[in-house]
């Protein structure tokens, strides 16, 4: 695992970025719908109002901004924040919340949330070992595993992501017809969890060796003012494709091969 320097500032800036991210969010289990919704209501005075004038109670505020069946999607070990952030500008309607153990660089990933205004994203600082003690079961529509530490030592395999405790735990907190997408560029990596998905008998939908096919690698990724509409895919190969983080666009340059999977409950 990279080590990253510690900055200088960084507990004031933690402490400055407090709306942005929280240090434990087990509290937050079952409920994380309800505290997206008091986000937008902090960050909107149009739909504050609402709640102040008596239009709806605080109850029926919330239920109307992030129903039940509004998307809430999960990215383990989000880094930066660029992918999470992309996908929260492309997708005003749905909610992404990023945990990421760094503080170095979670730090810089609430910055970018801050500077851009998202109510639709969050963070989670620290590292998961039980998934179970953040979600309920069904709570979430989504789980985004991008380029997680490979822990190459046989000794390790238990500390993967993808190992199949955990890809168990990950299916028990996504709803039915829910996902989980996988990239990495390290083949062991990928051989492992597939191995994995097939033990536990999972089923996939698409799978790739090289997510980023020369015929539709133009681009980085959403440019600044880009907007989704209707027909833009939510999940699957195409959008994976589209919404990438800052190491993958360091390893496309390198021509590094991207491997995909998608799981499907």
């Amino acid at each position: 695992m990279m080590r990253q320097r510690k900055l200088k500032d960084l507990d004031e800036r933690m402490e400055d970025l407090a709306d942005y991210l929280d240090k434990d969010g087990r509290q937050n289990k079952g409920q994380w719908r309800k505290v997206f919704a008091q986000q937008l209501i902090a960050s909107s005075w149009e739909v504050s109002r609402m709640l102040y004038e008596g239009v709806m109670s605080e109850e029926e505020l919330e239920q109307s901004l992030c129903p039940p069946d509004s998307q809430l999607c999960l990215e383990i070990g989000c880094g930066k924040g660029k992918f999470m952030c992309d996908r929260a500008k492309a997708f005003p309607d749905s909610m992404m919340i990023g945990i990421e153990g760094q503080e170095s660089v979670i730090v810089r990933a609430a910055e970018k949330i801050r500077e851009h205004g998202f109510w639709n994203a969050y963070l989670i600082s620290g590292y998961v070992h039980d998934i179970h003690e953040f979600f309920e079961d069904g709570e979430l529509d989504g789980i985004f595993l991008n380029f997680s530490d490979p822990w190459p030592k046989a000794r390790h395999a238990r500390r993967r992501l993808t190992c199949r405790e955990n890809l168990a735990a990950y299916m028990d907190v996504i709803r039915d017809g829910g996902f989980i997408e996988f990239k990495t560029d390290n083949s062991d990596l990928f051989d492992f969890t597939l191995e994995e998905i097939d033990a536990l008998g999972l089923e996939t939908d698409e799978v790739s060796e090289d997510l980023h096919l020369s015929d539709r690698s133009a681009g980085t990724g959403p440019d600044e003012d880009y907007q989704s509409d209707d027909s833009e895919e939510f999940d699957g190969i195409n959008a994976s494709e589209r919404f990438r983080t800052e190491y993958e666009e360091k390893f496309m340059k390198k021509g590094v091969k991207i491997k995909y999977v998608r799981l499907v409950k």
